[in-house]
Formats: C-alpha cells, structure tokens, sequence
C-alpha cells in the first residue's frame, strides 16, 4: 500500500505506469482497460472502464459527474489516495501466459476483488464536529484496478512473466450520517495491510486447488506444483534487478522499493504480440534443458486422502505462534496467521478460522481505540502468578543493617547501595540508566552484603551479559540464568542468600516467574538491576516494568550518566534516559549529531566516518535497527576497509549459519522445513547428542527426515521443537582485520569457550580453512575451522546486538527504511553506547523523531485488561477459586466459560 502524496503524482502514476505497464505489447494484446470500482464509484455514477479525464479528475479532487468538488478540503499536497498492488505467486504467472484459456486470470482478479471489498467494508472517516474526536465507519470507497500480466523489461530481454494488479484507492469516502463525501482516515487499512494479504493468499490458493492444482505454501505465500525452482528463478529478472539495486543502495521500505521500480523501469521497446512473448518464454524454458524439469504439473489430479485439519488447527497454532514473544496482539494479526497457517487446504475457510478465533474461550479481547486487542487466559494467569510472588515477601525479611554502613560511593549511587541494604523486601529492584555505573554500585553493594555474612550469587539472562561482561569487570563465577534454572546444586546454594540479577530487564515473563519462585522457596534475597527504557526480552513479557508499575516494586534509581565523557552529549543521553526524547533529540541536533544523507546514497557518509574512527585508533561501532540495513552497511564497511588496505589481502570463504528464528508452532509445522536447512540441537535426546548438528533430508506430511555426518537419518521429533534450532546455510567472506560476533554459546578447536554476542577480531587466516580469533580486551585467542558456522561480521549491529557494548564513538545508521523498527527503546539504547560521541544518519529528520516517540513497551495482559491493584488481587482470589476469569475482567468481550478438565497454564 503505497501513498501518492499529490495529484500530480498521481496522474503521473496513471499515465507513466498504470495503463501504460503492458506498453511493449502490441496494442491487440491490450485486453485488460481499468475499471472503476467501489460503492462510492456506484453512488457517483462512474462505475465501468476507467478514462484519463475521470481518473485526473478524482486526483483533483472534482466529481466527474458534476464537476464540483468532491470532499470539502482540496489543497495542493493531499494525499490524493493509495496504489495498493496484488501480485500473484510467479509459478502461477507462468501457468497463467502459457495457458490457452482465462481460467488463472478470473481466479486471481476474484481474489483482488474480494480483498478490495474487505477493505472496503473497514473504511472510515474522521468525525470533529461539534467538538468531537472519532471516527466513523462509512464502507464506501473508490478504486480503478488495473490487470497486468508482464513485468518490466530488464535492459534488453523481453519482458517476463507477471500477473499482478494495482487498484489506486482515491482519497474519498461518504458520510452518511452527514450526508457529504469526506476524506478516508487510511491509518487502520494501512496498518491491518499482512491481514488482508493473507486473505488474498488464502482465496487465490483455495481457488487454484479447486481449479486442480497442487500447491506448496513458501516463506511468502505459496507455488504451484511442478513448476520447477530453475523456472521461477529464470523468470524473476525485474525482482532481482530491483534487489540488487536496493541491495546496493540499502533501501528496504516497501515504499522506497516501489518508487526505485518507478526510477529503474527500462526504456520503451518496440510492440511485440503475446504470441510472440510465449515463445520466447517457452524457447528459455527449453534452453534450461534438464535443470528445468520438474515434477509435471497436473490439474485436476486425483484426490489426495484428507488430512484432518480443521479451523481449531489453525487458531492453535496461531495462538501459540504469536503469543509466544507477545502478551498481547491484535485480533487480525492473530487471524492473518491463522489464515496462513490454513494455505493448501481448501475445506478450511476463511469464515469458519474468523469464527473459531472469536468463539475461542482461551481469549480474552478487548476493545481498545477501534481495534480489538487479544490476549489469553494463561498469559494473564502467569503475569498475576509473577506479580503475586513478587509481593510474598514485602516486608517479610530483616534489614541485613539496621543503619547503612559507610560508603565509598555518593549520590544516587549510595542511596541504591543504602535502599539494598536496608531493605525489608525479598524483591528490590535497581534501575540503573544506561551509562550510569551499575557495575561499580554492585561491587560497593556485594562486598557490603559479604560483611552481613551473606554469600551472593550474580546471574544475568545472556551468557554475553554473564560469562562475557560481568567476569570481565570482576564477578568471576557469574553465571546465566538458564543455568541458574538447570543447576540444583547453585540453587541449593541459594537458601538465606543474596541472588543478583543484572541486565534484568531483558527477563521474560516465565524467567522472572521462576527466580522469584526460587527466591520464595529458598528464603532468598532477589536483587534485579536493569533499565526498563532498554530493550526488553524476545520472549513474552516485559517482567521487570510489570512488576514495578503493575507490581508496586519500588525502584531506586540511577539517573546520573558517567559514561559518556563529552557534557552535551551526556545531557542528551539523560534525557533519553528520563523518556524526554523531544529535548534529547533537539540537543543531538544542535550538536551535529543527526546528519541527512542522500537517500540514494545513504551509507556513504557514514562509512568514510567509520574508516576515519577506526584509523584513529579509536573503538567504534555502527547500530542500525534492522538486520536487512545492518547486513547492507556492514558489505559497504568491509569493502571500504579493502580498498583502504585496513583488511588481509587473503580471503576465505567460510560457512555461516542464519538462524531462522522460528516459534516452537513454526517449528511443529513441516511446511517451514526445506531440504538443505541445518537442525541443531540444544539438548540430548534418543538417538541424538547436544550441539549435533543435521541436515534437513526432506520434509513432507509424512514428516521431516534429517541426516547426520555418518549418514545416520532419522524423523526429526517435532514434539521436542524446543529442543533444537533451525538454520539457514549462507557464506561469509573473512580476512585478517575483520570484526566479527559469536552467534551462539559454543568450544572453539582448543574447547575454549565462546558465548553468543561475543565480540572478536580475526588475526589470521589460512587455505586450509582455520581462522584464529582473538578478545581484543583480554588477548584470549582461539581457533576455528571454517565450517564453525556460528560468526557473523560484526561492524552494524542491531541495537539488541548492541545492548551492554561500550565504545568511543558509535555510529547510527537510520533510514526511513529502518522506521519500521524506531522507537524510544531502539533509539536511546543506540545513542548511549558511545563514550565521546554518537552520530546519527538518516534521510528523514521529522520523520525519524516522529518514529523514536513510540514508546517501544509491549503492552502486558494486566494493562490490557485495565485492572487496578484491587482488581488484580480479586481476579487472583477468583482464579484460585476457579471462577470463570471473564467474570473478573471488565470491558471484555464475554466468553464462554473453561471446561474444567482444560489446562489453561498455571493455577494461582
């Protein structure tokens, strides 16, 4: 969905691509005109073929009919509407310009119609009369669509096969209840974008197999059967010229992508008939020779046998998919999964999964600003269990002093030491900013705590934060808290002790549950020093901001910043750090700090700004807050370090394994599992050895088949999904000079051991394939051979990558194609992990602020629900006895009650 921001653009649009994208077919293959869609088109009186004079005048915001204006407001820079396109799965491209007949075509333009008339339904408009501030549904729009079946040519070859369509959404809608036409509010369409792809997804599929077609559900959508990889791959041109580009360029906005298609579209060819084009297809069909073939594609194949998989199948594993990394979600996210979840099999509709998700009595939904927000019975029932243990033990134990002991510290710092120390609770917490010396108030607090004869276990929830960081800075036997978890003998250890946490905020929901369990049960004390501003954990549940403000944990608070050497720079940091991100980001602005860059051009700057650092000897880093622009920045550094001599002439090329990051639901599905992935196990299991690692053989119905060195294959056991992570094999190129970071706890050749994040320079590499890594703090060395597998480069980091690193200067690099993933908490951790300064790169300096005001926190099942304290405790004492919950929630969609033989997760 992409915006066009004026007329001009828009009718530029219209008669540079829109009825002009088949131009270099001969003018009777110019079937497919545009039509005028929608019920305000049918209230208007405009319904039919489209015409310039009646697109140009929607752009201007004039009634065909009429000639008056359309909506009250007409400015010159309006959104005049959105180009919202529909692209068909390029195996079906292919079938649908070699067949004889129309029969993919109206599948595909019934699917878009119907996509068009959901969106349609959802439409609303802005309500301010009278003083008021809402919205309205309407359910009218108007669009003229347009079919195309090629893309564009790429330099001199004919174009290849495309069947997509643009429906061009005109900013303009009917109030019925104040009789006029009025702008669309477009925010809630745009946002719910993933839902309404996967209901194309779901319709186009389900029509193909009803045509008889067999299908595949890929990463993105789905292929048709038989239809082989080299074909797709040949007839993918456009798409690749435009990835390299982009690559090139670090451009990954769905927005940018299309307006860098509009600047790379070739030039206009001479006419050639479809005839014409089919037989050049089928001529570079047949150069492929062997590599083409494929399993044949059948319509109309005989049944296969059913499997049993109902509307239940799809909402399970849509529930347990996205509710493993989020509290709460809303009600169409969970459907698109859904939706997906259900590709390839026709006899679940998209009606019954709609039904089943809303009837399921495991949700508790609540309406919130027009959109319906979910969460679950078990999610609320751990956070009420964590927030409940967290309270035991207010007040329950003996201060370890009556009167604090002298201190070497000061300020802030003293007074967390003192409120530590004198504490009656089981649970306090430190919240230290970033940069504000937690770990110097840790060694003054332990060593206090040892004289109140008290032993002190530290954990943290990474092995880098653990292992790496904190037995750096003098905590030699810190330990993660995985361990800690697994470890009966450590906990044992813990009865009437002190137990510290740091980096405490990266705890989920079912960790922190878990430590304060212990903590109940051992009669311990539970420290926890973390920054809620921060990043919080992957998994569900922001635990140590809901204990705090849900909770009532006091905190005591570390404000003032040490780290960073330069006073302006550290007065923008405070600010970041209190939540003013408006005055923080002023004051970067007014020191330099945020510098616009061409956005054709956007890395440039920053990588000569790096090189620069780096020859100065100074430590530096560049953060970006996506993976795709930190991958692109990262190829631009390292061929600037080349061409500048920085890098080892010799290059080898290495293994590297991308993990896929699939929830324990998508690891369950044999749909995810392609041959060639890598299985690696994090536990030992039947037959299999912990840190083992597979190859995916082949993965069918009939389950997922992997193999091991010794040619040993067995089924992967999908009920262990826990068990075992899955990997995607790529290269990477290393020399001597190069930076790189671990990517997961592992033995080096020598059984030296390596934590994930870990971060390392390589001081030699050989032909034979060894590379020779050293710790540029401590000097430790160690070697690995090239198949490790477990290294990425290490100069752009994602800001959770980056988070605990410290650095002289850190670099930023910042997008618009990275607002996706801006916020408060992404920018502040970004900014705070230098010491002498931190610059910032974007091309969008409004935009960029407008993004890092989000707050960045996920919001928790007990805020959802809008429980006061009270509440809470009531909610607990009827779950304890075994109430229905809905009872206890107010303003929730009412739900049936449990069975009482379900298990919804923990009874309180």
């Amino acid at each position: 969905m992409i915006q066009s921001s004026s007329a001009a653009h828009a009718k530029d649009y219209f008669t540079g691509a829109l009825v002009k994208a088949d131009y270099y077919l001969s003018d009777q293959d110019q079937e497919y005109s545009g039509r005028l869609q929608g019920k305000l088109a049918e209230r208007i009186g405009i319904t039919g073929s489209v015409t310039q004079d009646t697109f140009f005048a929607l752009c201007e915001n004039v009634n065909p009919v009429t000639g008056g204006t359309l909506t009250p407001r007409t400015k010159e820079e309006r959104t005049t509407g959105y180009d919202i396109n529909f692209h068909c799965p390029k195996s079906v491209s292919i079938l649908h310009v070699l067949s004889n007949d129309t029969h993919i075509r109206d599948a595909f333009e019934e699917a878009v119609r119907l996509t068009m008339l959901d969106m349609e339904a959802d439409s609303r408009t802005r309500v301010r009369k009278k003083g008021a501030n809402n919205e309205r549904d309407t359910s009218e729009l108007i669009w003229a669509d347009f079919i195309h079946q090629t893309a564009r040519p790429v330099g001199d070859h004919l174009p290849d096969p495309h069947l997509h369509a643009h429906c061009f959404v005109f900013n303009a809608t009917w109030d019925k209840d104040e009789k006029q036409m009025k702008a669309v509010q477009f925010r809630d369409i745009k946002r719910d974008m993933p839902y309404y792809q996967a209901r194309f997804h779901k319709r186009l599929s389900d029509q193909l197999i009803e045509q008889g077609y067999q299908i595949r559900r890929t990463g993105k959508s789905f292929e048709i059967e038989g239809v082989p990889e080299p074909v797709i791959d040949l007839f993918s041109k456009r798409t690749d010229e435009i990835g390299r580009v982009a690559k090139e360029k670090g451009i990954t906005d769905a927005k940018e992508l299309s307006e860098l298609g509009a600047r790379t579209r070739a030039k206009k060819q001479k006419g050639h008939s479809m005839a014409d084009l089919k037989a050049d297809w089928r001529r570079q069909i047949e150069e492929l020779g062997s590599t083409g073939k494929g399993k044949r594609i059948i319509r109309f194949a005989p049944a296969k046998e059913k499997q049993d998989f109902t509307p239940e199948h799809c909402v399970d594993h849509a529930i347990q998919h996205d509710f493993e990394r989020a509290s709460v979600m809303h009600d169409r996210r969970l459907l698109a999964t859904a939706y997906r979840h259900s590709i390839g099999h026709v006899d679940v509709s998209l009606d019954t999964i709609t039904d089943r998700l809303e009837a399921d009595e495991r949700l508790i939904q609540v309406e919130e600003k027009g959109r319906m927000l979910c969460t679950t019975r078990q999610v609320l029932a751990e956070e009420q269990q964590m927030v409940r243990l967290a309270r035991l033990g207010q007040g329950k134990l003996k201060p370890l002093y009556t009167k604090a002991p002298a201190l070497k510290l000061d300020g802030q710092q003293a007074d967390a030491v003192r409120h530590v120390l004198t504490s009656p609770h089981r649970v306090s917490i430190i919240r230290g900013a970033a940069g504000s010396g937690k770990t110097t108030l840790m060694h003054e607090a332990i060593e206090k705590i040892k004289q109140a004869g008290k032993r002190v276990t530290v954990v943290a929830p990474s092995s880098q934060a653990s292992r790496g960081v904190l037995r750096e800075e003098g905590f030699e036997n810190a330990q993660t808290v995985a361990q800690l978890l697994a470890d009966e003998t450590m906990q044992q250890n813990l009865a009437g002790q002190v137990l510290w946490v740091d980096e405490a905020g990266l705890l989920g929901t079912q960790d922190m549950t878990c430590l304060l369990a212990l903590a109940n049960q051992k009669n311990a004390r539970l420290i926890l020093g973390g920054d809620t501003r921060q990043h919080a954990s992957v998994v569900r549940g922001d635990a140590l901001r809901i204990i705090n403000t849900v909770g009532g944990i006091q905190t005591a608070e570390v404000s003032k910043i040490y780290r960073q050497k330069d006073e302006a720079y550290r007065h923008a940091v405070e600010d970041l750090a209190k939540g003013d991100m408006k005055n923080a980001f002023g004051k970067l602005d007014m020191m330099g700090s945020i510098q616009e860059i061409d956005p054709l051009q956007p890395n440039d700057t920053l990588v000569e700004d790096y090189v620069a650092a780096v020859r100065q000897g100074k430590s530096a880093l560049v953060i970006s807050p996506t993976h795709q622009q930190s991958e692109v920045v990262t190829e631009a550094i390292r061929e600037k370090l080349k061409t500048s001599g920085l890098l080892g002439k010799k290059e080898i090329k290495a293994s590297r394994l991308a993990n896929m990051n699939l929830t324990e639901a998508q690891k369950c599905d044999w749909r995810n599992f392609q041959s060639g992935q890598i299985i690696q196990f994090n536990q030992n299991l039947p037959g299999i050895k912990r840190g083992s690692v597979w190859i995916v053989e082949s993965s069918s119905e009939n389950g997922i088949f992997i193999q091991n060195d010794e040619q040993q294959s067995i089924a992967l056991p999908l009920h262990k999904s826990r068990d075992y992570d899955v990997y995607q094999k790529r290269d990477i190129h290393l020399s001597k000079g190069d930076q790189v970071r671990i990517t997961r706890n592992g033995f080096d050749q020598d059984k030296k051991r390596l934590n994930n994040g870990q971060l390392l320079d390589v001081v030699k590499v050989s032909k034979h394939g060894e590379i020779v890594l050293r710790n540029s703090q401590s000097k430790a060395a160690y070697r690995l051979s090239q198949d490790y597998g477990h290294l990425v480069h290490a100069y752009c980091l994602t800001s959770h990558a980056s988070q605990g690193k410290t650095v002289d200067e850190v670099f930023i690099s910042q997008p618009a194609s990275t607002f996706p993933g801006t916020d408060a908490k992404q920018f502040y951790v970004s900014v705070s992990r230098g010491r002498y300064q931190a610059r910032i790169y974007t091309d969008d300096k409004a935009q960029l602020l407008d993004f890092a005001l989000r707050d960045g926190d996920r919001k928790s099942a007990l805020e959802l629900v809008g429980q006061t304290e009270e509440l809470v405790h009531q909610h607990i004492r009827n779950t304890l006895s075994r109430t229905s919950a809905s009872k206890a929630v107010p303003n929730v969609r009412p739900k049936a009650s449990p069975t009482k033989d379900r298990d919804y997760g923990p009874r309180l």
